[in-house]
Formats: C-alpha cells, structure tokens, sequence
C-alpha cells in the first residue's frame, strides 16, 4: 500500500491482536507497536522496585508516578527471530513481560492515569508519520480517534484462554487452562470498568469475532477492508 496510513486495533486479551497486527503491518511494509506490552514493561519496572505487592496488587501510587519519567521504552526488531521486542531502559524484556505475574497485575497498572497519560504521549508520537499498526485497547478510541481504519477484535473467552496457555506451553511456562482463563474473565472486568480510557468499542469501529477464523482468514478480511479505503 503506497499510501501511509494508521490501523488501529482494539479488543480483548488474547483476543489475537498482537499476531494479526504484526502480520498486517509485515504485509503492508507498517511499524508495528504492541501498546500493551508497554504498559507490561511498566508493571515490570513496578515489580523490580517494589512499587507492587504482589500479594494484594497494592500499587506505592505516589512513588511509581516519582520514577515514570525514569522509565525508558523502545523497540527493536530482532533478525534472528524475525520480531520486534520490547526494551527497558535498553534491556530486553520481550519473554519477561509475557509471563503470567505481570499478566496478573498489568491490569492495576494500566488504570493508572499518569501511566496512561505518559503510555499515550509515547504512542502519539511514534504514530506522527503514520504507516503504522497499532493495537490495544484505547488506541481508536484516545490514542489515534482519527485513525483511517479501526478494528474491534474479540473471541470467545474459552477460545482466548485456550490461545494463551498453548503460547505459553510453547514457551515452557508451567501454568493451567484454569488459571489464564480466570486471568482473562479477571482482565476482561478491569479493563470494562476502569476510569481511565476503559475498553470500548469505537463507534467507527469494524468488529471482528475471531473465535473460529484462522489467521490467515482474518488477514485477508482486513486486507479486504483496506482494500476498499483505496
């Protein structure tokens, strides 16, 4: 596609964003930026420093906002892998940020304001010269609203826990179906009813229930659709 434009991705967890955003923006010749690996990386750097007991998801607020600025994202593409990863403060984090105890507290995180406010600021800026597929949660609706395509992604929560714990199988995390499928119904509820920039739909947005597409189905169907903004 010869014309730089912004693809905006939303929907649920492990609703297969990610995986569909990397191979839209491959195909196109797109940056592609994964936001809620940012908001990972920073409950990541709330867990190194304490900022978070893990026991009860108690956030130190007033501290974590101190140390935001002193927080450091970027991406960089892997040759060997053949991925993008994610860096902290020039430190890979790619696999870290995916295992299941910052899945189990990026939710507290992400309702943040200031973090939301800082994640945002970051993402606007790397999407200033468009040609770039992002996805997450709040992209169509407050990241980029005047993206020229939005998509509302979303599956069936048996099917995105069952996605999730084969990717982590593959990894070699131990870890049940029991406990990602409450890990997604819990993400699901935090992300509906936080304050701050809650999971929603845009009212331009095309919704896309992937529950029993292939990848390859579901690339074509947005191929499709930018197909038709030409």
């Amino acid at each position: 596609m010869n014309k730089k434009i912004i693809i905006a991705i939303d929907g649920y967890s492990s609703s297969g964003k990610s995986t569909i955003a990397k191979a839209t923006a491959k195909h196109l010749g797109f940056k592609y930026i994964d936001s809620g690996a940012m908001y990972r990386v920073v409950t990541l750097f709330a867990i190194r420093n304490k900022l978070i007991d893990k026991t009860n998801s108690k956030i130190n607020e007033e501290e974590l906002k101190k140390q935001i600025d002193s927080v450091h994202i970027n991406f960089k593409i892997n040759q060997l892998k053949d991925r993008q990863e994610i860096y902290l403060n020039n430190e890979n984090v790619e696999d870290e940020i995916r295992e299941m105890e910052v899945s189990n507290l990026v939710s507290f995180i992400s309702k943040l304001k200031f973090v939301r406010e800082k994640m945002v600021r970051i993402q606007q800026e790397l999407g200033k010269e468009k040609g770039i597929v992002m996805d997450g949660r709040d992209i169509g609706t407050v990241v980029f609203p005047n993206a020229e395509l939005k998509i509302f992604m979303n599956a069936k929560a048996e099917v995105r826990a069952e996605r999730r714990y084969k990717e982590l199988k593959e990894k070699g995390v131990v870890v049940s179906y029991e406990e990602i499928l409450e890990n997604v119904k819990s993400r699901d509820h935090h992300d509906e009813t936080r304050d701050e920039s809650p999971l929603r739909k845009a009212h331009d947005a095309i919704e896309l229930d992937n529950s029993n597409m292939s990848e390859t189905e579901q690339l074509n169907w947005i191929l499709g659709l930018i197909e038709k903004l030409k």
